[in-house]
């Protein structure tokens, strides 16, 4: 238990189904949450999940750090606005998406009769570290007008999307099914992949979508500590092994250092920095996975740019000075566990032949 917050506390790499989490009255927010406190977030991010009430509404806040919301279920509403300012409503429904600006008023509604239950990622640990003064953090009465006005609209779904770089970019400060939003090809990653990177409310925390074909998988990546990610679609299993292990841990006799984790729809788990992972689609279906991370093309932070080489590290080869693992060059033995698993879930494997 958190001795501040008397509420559960939950660690490892993964939680199973976060829908499912246990969960305690935390005074502050005015109901029911868990923090999950993932081995891979290191300070940088902080998680929690938490519970509107059939009927019910939680407390008016505002923080001083940034914080990115996703619907897990049920049907509720959000008023934001900043002091002394009129109040802008807007709904959402499972699997919507939003991040109320930095250091404005929000509540978080529910009109209905069941409870609603979301997912919310935050950089409040890394705020907190640095004014170690939690007075200031949740009373700063400075408004940030530029990231919010209150300007009609803001929460529409935006439909401003190009490229920058290696990557497409959606500018939206609200998606309202994260599981059916259209995603762009981006094949650099993986067979079949399609990543689309959302910008929400002037964050630096930000995040993608990807997709991925049912009997295909990911290509093995790296990158700095407090990504997250949640299971949307399908299930499977993600790698995780250090950098130093090397890119083929299995060949080199250390495979028992490799950390598997099982994943599924309302599945969260967070590679830790400097770890490469591997996204398993073992499901019937195409998998879709939600991210969210630093990493903002218009507002980047410099430990995320260092941390990659490059905006573009995650999609270029580690022989080229990146930190992808083209599948030629992957260790031999995670194509051999991925067949032996379709063979017995029955799907077809569909990887291309190297």
């Amino acid at each position: 238990m958190d001795s501040a917050s008397g509420i559960p506390v939950i660690d490892g790499y993964g939680v199973e189904d976060v829908r499912e989490v246990e969960m305690d009255f935390w005074p502050r927010l005015g109901g029911r949450a868990a923090f999950i406190n993932l081995y891979g977030m290191e300070g940088v991010t902080g998680m929690y999940v938490a519970e509107i009430p059939a009927g019910g509404a939680l407390e008016p806040e505002k923080h001083f750090y940034e914080e990115v919301i996703c619907i897990l279920s049920g049907q509720g509403a959000t008023e934001v606005w900043q002091e002394g300012g009129r109040k802008q409503m807007f709904e959402g429904g499972p699997w919507s998406l939003f991040a109320p600006p930095l250091n404005t008023w929000h509540r978080l509604i529910n009109g209905g009769r069941q409870p609603v239950k979301f997912l919310a990622v935050t950089n409040a640990p890394l705020v907190i570290d640095v004014f170690h003064n939690e007075d200031f953090v949740f009373n700063c009465p400075y408004i940030f007008s530029d990231r919010y006005s209150g300007a009609d609209g803001f929460f529409n779904v935006g439909q401003k999307r190009y490229e920058s770089g290696m990557q497409h970019i959606w500018e939206t400060n609200f998606i309202m099914d994260i599981q059916s939003a259209t995603l762009d090809q981006r094949e650099v990653k993986g067979a079949g992949v399609r990543i689309t990177q959302f910008e929400l409310s002037g964050n630096g925390l930000i995040g993608h979508l990807a997709q991925w074909p049912a009997g295909r998988y990911h290509k093995a990546h790296y990158h700095g500590p407090g990504a997250i990610l949640l299971g949307l679609q399908s299930s499977g299993y993600v790698l995780l092994w250090s950098k130093e292990v090397g890119i083929q841990p299995y060949q080199s006799g250390r495979g028992d250092e490799v950390v598997e984790v099982k994943w599924k729809e309302g599945s969260v788990y967070c590679p830790p920095g400097g770890w490469f992972h591997q996204h398993f689609n073992t499901g019937p279906q195409g998998a879709r996975h939600l991210a969210i991370r630093y990493g903002s093309r218009i507002h980047p932070i410099g430990f995320k740019i260092a941390d990659k080489r490059s905006e573009d590290g995650v999609y270029i080869d580690v022989k080229r000075g990146g930190t992808l693992i083209e599948y030629a060059d992957e260790d031999p033995d995670i194509r051999k566990h991925y067949e032996d698993e379709m063979r017995k879930t029955g799907v077809p494997c569909q990887m291309p032949s190297v």
